[in-house]
């Protein structure tokens, strides 16, 4: 009797389904977790999904309409905000409403909060509340529940460099730092201006707003960013002394 020979394409799809169930009975293999995944709000004006991380704009921030706002859990208080995930809907759990091997990378822009009464955002949830047009790129359109998910941390992509938007007033600085690479989740950040010579430790505000009590107008102001997985890049003179309130400026580096 000759041996049975399997077409390639069946035995890349048996190892997917193989691969996929381990990861939903432990969900830590190959750095996957287990969460869930809702979507918000058909109104997808880019002004709508900056949330609690102060993003104004997704698109001007650099970051598309591919976001999510994420539970206290992942959020931390806004050390989230820029960080990247790859999210899959997990075929396995949910096969009726799960697109098959689908997965999408967004970044975290806002936070789901919690209702204190079990909702999914509650702690110790790990939860994506998704931008429509992400969550049904994973999802069958007709779903308007919740999908069990299977996500993992991934490095940002981004196009052009780390972009620094200026607010505030006279002395009180207030810096929206935006379209980081790497990690994307910003640790620390220090702020110099041209007749300065050493480096002044910013405090974050609230996301990814960052703030100073240094009186800098006048000045070519340079940043140096720490990312939450210790790298570290130096902003050189990237604001021109003649910069006003309001103006957001791009960068030449970025982190990869």
């Amino acid at each position: 009797m000759g041996s049975i020979k399997i077409p390639s394409i069946f035995l890349l799809h048996f190892v997917f389904i193989v691969c996929v169930g381990l990861k939903g009975i432990n969900g830590q293999v190959n750095n996957w977790l287990n969460g869930h995944a809702t979507f918000y709000g058909a109104n997808q004006n880019p002004t709508s999904l900056g949330g609690a991380c102060g993003y104004d704009n997704t698109f001007h921030a650099g970051f598309g309409v591919n976001t999510a706002a994420v539970s206290g859990t992942l959020f931390r208080g806004g050390v989230a905000c820029g960080a990247c995930y790859q999210v899959m809907c997990n075929y396995r759990l949910d096969p009726k409403w799960c697109l098959w091997s689908r997965t999408m990378t967004i970044t975290a822009t806002n936070f789901c909060p919690p209702n204190n009464n079990g909702g999914w955002c509650d702690p110790p949830h790990n939860h994506f509340d998704m931008s429509m047009p992400a969550f049904f790129r994973i999802a069958r359109q007709g779903n308007e529940g919740i999908v069990p998910v299977l996500y993992r941390r991934v490095s940002c992509k981004r196009r052009g460099g780390v972009r620094f938007t200026l607010k505030g007033q006279s002395n009180f600085n207030m810096v929206m730092i935006s379209n980081v690479g790497g990690s994307g989740d910003v640790k620390g950040v220090w702020i110099r201006g041209s007749n300065i010579r050493s480096w002044a430790p910013m405090h974050r505000n609230w996301g990814a707003n960052w703030q100073s009590s240094i009186d800098l107008r006048g000045q070519k102001l340079s940043f140096k960013l720490n990312l939450v997985d210790g790298k570290t890049l130096q902003f050189f003179n990237v604001v021109p002394s003649t910069w006003k309130f309001g103006q957001t400026f791009s960068s030449q580096n970025q982190f990869s």
